[in-house]
């Protein structure tokens, strides 16, 4: 059986990876007034932080219209048996739920829409799992299996830096937003029944990013192999840094660096940090 792998832009897997295990990708929209780009596609992450940087009304954001996921299903049943289609949690987006409707719609090709219940590269995590599953001809109800399992190990935490992105996203009163700002906290997100919610309230960057350190070693000071990810909403050289300084601490850990593109960054905003991992 031949299964074709589907995720959405906000996993951010680079292009050179998506194209080395055939993985397709569904992108989502970032919206600034009146103009609408599909990120990955029509904008980079680099021209998103620079426009969003000149201040004025945040962007919004949406999912891939259904049609976009019924053309994309109705190709691949020329070529494929069936598509295991992996998305952003159901709990922050209606893209699970679109992909769901276009599977039903389409009568070719078995669709099995998957919630990864998270979002960017620990999202991509499973995505890169099931493709190299697919590679290796397993079927889908056996990658979902996979997938499953590793949902058990999977976590991830994030460090916003500026709480107006969460406020005027409507994630945030605006009096939590000022007096976290006032005192300089920088909530640890995390995903808890497919929605992000504070973790712990941190009162500055250092200690936030040390905080999730410290959970991450809980996972990986036994030794057990573990995949993880540094996550950065434009900070490339800070997300460097972390990298470097897992690596001298963890010959355990394989560690790839990522970004907040587009559509998460517009929520979580510029500065923010997440670290997430499983138990290979």
């Amino acid at each position: 059986m031949k299964t074709a792998v589907v995720t959405d832009s906000t996993s951010y897997i680079p292009k050179e990876l998506r194209e080395k295990w055939n993985i397709h990708m569904l992108p989502l929209n970032v919206v600034f007034g009146n103009e609408s780009y599909q990120e990955e596609a029509e904008i980079t992450t680099e021209d998103f932080y620079e426009k969003v940087s000149h201040g004025g009304e945040l962007p919004k954001t949406s999912q891939p219209a259904i049609g976009l996921c019924v053309n994309l299903y109705s190709e691949l049943s020329h070529e494929y048996d069936a598509v295991i289609s992996i998305h952003l949690s159901s709990g922050i987006s209606g893209t699970y739920q679109g992909a769901v409707a276009a599977g039903n719609m389409v009568d070719a090709i078995k669709v099995y829409p998957y919630d990864s219940e998270i979002s960017a590269m620990p999202q991509g995590f499973y995505v890169l799992e099931a493709a190299k599953l697919a590679q290796a001809g397993k079927g889908p109800e056996e990658i979902i299996a996979r997938l499953d399992e590793m949902k058990k190990s999977l976590k991830a935490y994030f460090m916003v830096d500026d709480l107006s992105h969460l406020q005027r996203g409507g994630r945030l009163s605006s009096a939590q937003a000022f007096v976290g700002s006032l005192l300089q906290v920088k909530p640890v997100l995390h995903f808890v029944d497919k929605k992000i919610v504070p973790f712990e309230k941190i009162r500055t960057r250092k200690k936030a990013i040390k905080r999730m350190f410290e959970l991450f070693n809980d996972d990986a000071k036994d030794g057990q192999p573990i995949v993880a990810t540094i996550i950065h909403a434009n900070r490339l050289e800070e997300a460097t840094e972390l990298k470097a300084e897992l690596e001298a601490n963890y010959p355990n850990v394989e560690i790839i660096i990522s970004h907040f593109g587009p559509v998460i960054g517009t929520h979580l905003g510029e500065g923010a940090i997440g670290l997430g991992w499983y138990i290979k």
